[in-house]
């Protein structure tokens, strides 16, 4: 007879995710951000070699990168959530480091928190206001003669 545990061993289990200072678990506290490399040195990192890098960002405008994503985690010591960069390696490893302000470059699906350059600072600024009164900004005269 086949024990109730021994028919559940393919549940996915918890991720194995520790805090890096304290070794305790990390809660996820967002989704995952996925990476990808816009040019050939990116993924040079990676172990790829110059040739196929090269044509791969010319035929591709951004290459996803597999296993490496950045993700918000608490934890339980520290009392805070912190960004990580967190590599998966293949087998069901995670290596976790802060993650610095140049991969956030690299992100897909986040929003740059600079806006989008080519918009003006009076139409960023009204874009924001919530109230009905914001059309009181644009003092258009609307009076004929």
């Amino acid at each position: 007879m086949q024990r109730r545990c021994d028919r559940n061993r393919k549940r996915s289990k918890r991720r194995a995710i520790y805090c890096p200072i304290h070794s305790c678990y990390l809660e996820s506290v967002s989704q995952k951000y996925s990476l990808f490399a816009d040019k050939a040195g990116q993924l040079q990192q990676r172990g790829m070699n110059r040739r196929s890098a090269l044509m791969l960002v010319n035929t591709q405008t951004a290459v996803p990168i597999t296993g490496e994503w950045l993700e918000a985690f608490w934890c339980q010591e520290c009392q805070q959530t912190k960004w990580y960069h967190v590599c998966k390696s293949q087998d069901r490893t995670y290596k976790i480091s802060l993650a610095p302000v140049e991969l956030w470059q690299q992100v897909t699906g986040v929003i740059d928190p600079h806006g989008n350059p080519s918009i003006g600072e009076f139409t960023r600024k009204n874009s924001r206001m919530l109230t009905h009164n914001s059309i009181k900004y644009f003092n258009c005269a609307g009076q004929y003669i």
